[in-house]
């Protein structure tokens, strides 16, 4: 297969591309950044689709990688876009890519996700059927491939929150999902200026889809397998800067423009989970009086905190007790806990943040949120 390639400079601002009638039926989208190892296992599990290859095209957009990126992309792809001026993030790779495209149906893969044979079919399906959504994501498979503690919980909880959520949805997630071209185009795409690093770009756009009634459903069983290896410190970085921190300044920017009841229903910003969010912030804060106070009344208080999010956390331990064990599901309680310290933090650092006059005067510049 010879690829075709090209050099992208700076983006088709506010583009309305108009369809090729003899274009295929929908085109995948990879952004891609110094990932040529996880790449090629992602590329070629899309190629070994269910679907025809005559049916769609492949798109790689090679986001200022320095490794061999690009010539594992010109290997499988049907074209290869590569950005100029440094990384830009994916936001900003995937709306090259759209452009670009030349499908009814615009489909989403991360570059670290090995889809299954049927994911693809199963999108479209899920598009073209008599009442079908504008948007459809899926989510990651039981099996990750690497094996510690901290990829296997990280991957098996995504797992199980698009699952037990499964049907209408607020957000979008733009590692497995596919969406209508026009709309997405005409939307104004993801807002590659405000995460011009991975973020939160999908969940935003998902929010501007649904506040102007587009239909968003998430199907599960849809999947792939995700490939990326986490650690601790990656993970806690991610949590806090890439979704705790602007998940929450976007839900205060949405609450100034938006009815509060609308705001929040899916996923893992359910009233449940910020019940037990403030419900840790209160047992690490019983903590530290224990610790300065030598009062061990408090911190009695506090690990009586911690055991009631870890009994509220009950129906996720015991399924990850059935998929990897009773000592699996024991040594990610802590990891448990992390998340909603971390999660806590971050929705402070935002309303610290949305409170700054600086703040405010920076919001001024960024697209206004539906």
């Amino acid at each position: 297969m010879r690829a075709d390639t090209a050099t992208i400079g700076q983006p088709l601002m506010g583009a309305r591309v108009t369809l090729d009638s003899a274009g295929p039926d929908f085109s995948v989208v990879v952004p891609a950044y110094n990932c040529a190892e996880a790449l090629a296992r992602s590329l070629s599990a899309l190629r070994a689709s269910d679907v025809s290859l005559r049916q769609w095209e492949l798109i790689v957009v090679d986001d200022g990688s320095n490794d061999l990126t690009t010539s594992v992309a010109a290997t499988f792809a049907d074209v290869v876009l590569t950005l100029e001026h440094g990384r830009r993030g994916p936001a900003f790779a995937r709306n090259r890519g759209v452009e670009r495209a030349r499908g009814e149906y615009v489909v989403f893969v991360d570059s670290d996700i090995r889809v299954h044979p049927d994911a693809l079919e199963r999108l479209l399906r899920a598009l073209e059927s008599g009442d079908g959504p504008t948007a459809v994501f899926g989510a990651y498979d039981t099996r990750p491939p690497e094996p510690g503690l901290v990829s296997q919980y990280r991957n098996l909880l995504h797992h199980y929150v698009h699952w037990i959520n499964a049907g209408p949805a607020e957000t979008f997630w733009a590692g497995l999902g596919a969406i209508r071209r026009d709309v997405f185009l005409n939307m104004g795409m993801f807002d590659e200026q405000r995460y011009a690093r991975p973020q939160i770009e999908d969940i935003e756009l998902g929010y501007r889809l649904t506040a102007q009634r587009y239909r968003i459903a998430l199907h599960p069983e849809i999947q792939g397998t995700h490939l990326k290896r986490w650690t601790l410190g990656r993970m806690l970085a991610t949590d806090f800067r890439d979704r705790a921190v602007p998940w929450a300044q976007l839900l205060l920017d949405r609450r100034s423009q938006t009815r509060p009841e609308t705001i929040g229903g899916t996923l893992n910003v359910k009233r449940s989970e910020k019940v037990l969010t403030l419900l840790t912030a209160m047992g690490v804060v019983l903590m530290i009086v224990a610790l300065v106070t030598r009062q061990w009344s408090y911190a009695l208080s506090g690990a009586a905190c911690f055991a009631a999010v870890v009994a509220a956390n009950f129906r996720l331990l015991s399924w990850f007790a059935l998929e990897r064990g009773v000592a699996f599901a024991i040594a990610v309680v802590p990891l448990r806990l992390l998340f909603y310290v971390v999660s806590g933090a971050g929705a402070a650092w935002a309303v610290l943040l949305h409170a700054l006059p600086t703040r405010r005067s920076d919001m001024s510049l960024h697209r206004a949120v539906p």
